[in-house]
């Protein structure tokens, strides 16, 4: 983006709808959704050179965190430039979680904090833990009321899915709970955790959700590909906002788009080869910073290539080379072979994009459906759900 663009865009924002999440008022609607490997600081600074909203941290776990584990202090870095700081935890015990949110916010390492009850993984819902979570609801509402109390003048959020599968939908107990324990706003992911990224979001829910919550903004998730995309979804369910995943994978400038959109514009960026060349690039850069590591990098930005090529005619080796890279010069050598002046493809590089899985049953704890109060089994199942480390 140049400085005429950049400048554009800040006049831009004067017209866009805004939103509020407790005192943060963010220029437009639009929130960077937490994804584990993707959402560092990198990325997300990346993203905000693009356009403008919330971007939230890659899911770290509470207890880690609380542990001082390297890898979680590593991930709750934030540059200088970010403002808004936002940091998402990951967790199943309420003091631990307290005690992570108590943290950071006596040492002053966030504006806000989200709280994750969303995460399909089985590893996480195996133990009782992300989307199966919410089926025992008062032990949802303990952690998140605790959270809040911790949190103080910082405002708390909530990201959830619609519930475990069909036949145990969690999502409007759950979102009021949220929202008589005084959170800040309530994020769904319009799926089950059986569903994972499968299938069409079910948008619905978003707009029954919006019905039962009165207090606190409610935002949407789920098949955000476009700017147009995320139009349609406030219009169709009344949401405050929207929350982008997958959709910007391999696309930062989605977020130009965003801004577009919610001013009322239809343009899109349509970059050449040569801007997700330079874009590709940056991204490794900005990697190589966070890391402290140019090999590092190099092997994080390698699950990004398909993502950023996705439509345009790079060769085979090309891409499988990158795939592989192992320094910034190499990586220099091989985009140095493309066509920096071929145009955009249009809509093959549009759409979606990374992993949707299928429909599957979710892994939960044994017998955890029986009953949505804790007993001593369940218990036990979510003592093993927060192992020291993050992601998921």
């Amino acid at each position: 983006m140049t400085v005429t663009d950049a400048t554009a865009v800040e006049h831009d924002l004067l017209r866009a709808p805004r939103l509020n999440i407790g005192p943060i008022e963010l220029d437009v609607p639009v929130v960077l959704a937490p994804m584990a490997g993707i959402t560092n600081t990198a990325f997300r600074r990346l993203c905000r050179e693009f356009g403008a909203g919330l971007y939230v941290s890659e899911m770290i776990t509470s207890r880690a965190l609380v542990e001082r584990t390297p890898a979680s202090m590593r991930l709750i870095q934030h540059h200088e430039s970010e403002t808004p700081r936002s940091i998402q935890l990951y967790g199943v015990d309420p003091k631990t979680v307290s005690e992570a949110v108590t943290m950071l916010v006596a040492e002053d390492r966030a504006d806000h904090i989200d709280l994750n009850f969303g995460c399909p993984v089985p590893k996480v819902t195996r133990k009782g833990g992300g989307a199966a979570l919410p089926w025992k609801l008062q032990h949802f509402r303990n952690i998140v009321e605790g959270a809040v109390k911790a949190a103080g003048d910082i405002p708390l959020t909530i990201k959830m899915r619609k519930g475990i599968d069909s036949d145990h939908l969690t999502y409007l107990e759950a979102g009021r709970a949220a929202e008589g324990a005084g959170v800040a706003s309530i994020a769904l992911h319009a799926r089950t955790a059986a569903e994972f990224y499968s299938g069409t979001a079910d948008w619905s829910a978003i707009a029954a959700l919006k019905n039962a919550i009165s207090s606190v903004p409610v935002l949407g998730n789920g098949d955000i590909w476009s700017g147009a995309d995320a139009i349609r979804m406030v219009n169709e369910t009344g949401c405050d906002g929207v929350v982008v995943g997958r959709g910007c994978l391999g696309r930062p400038w989605l977020f130009g788009d965003l801004v577009a959109a919610f001013r009322g514009q239809t343009e899109i960026a349509q970059p050449s080869l040569g801007t997700v060349a330079a874009t590709l690039r940056r991204h490794t850069e900005l990697l190589v910073e966070f890391f402290g590591s140019e090999e590092r990098a190099c092997r994080d930005i390698r699950k990004h290539i398909t993502w950023y090529f996705k439509g345009y005619p790079v060769g085979g080796d090309v891409r499988a080379s990158l795939g592989m890279v192992e320094s910034l010069q190499q990586m220099d050598d091989l985009l140095g072979t493309l066509d920096w002046g071929m145009p955009y493809p249009g809509e093959d590089a549009e759409g979606p994009r990374g992993r949707a899985g299928t429909p599957k049953r979710p892994a939960l704890p044994d017998r955890w459906l029986d009953s949505q109060t804790m007993d001593e089994a369940a218990s036990c199942e979510l003592a093993g759900a927060e192992l020291s480390h993050s992601g998921g």
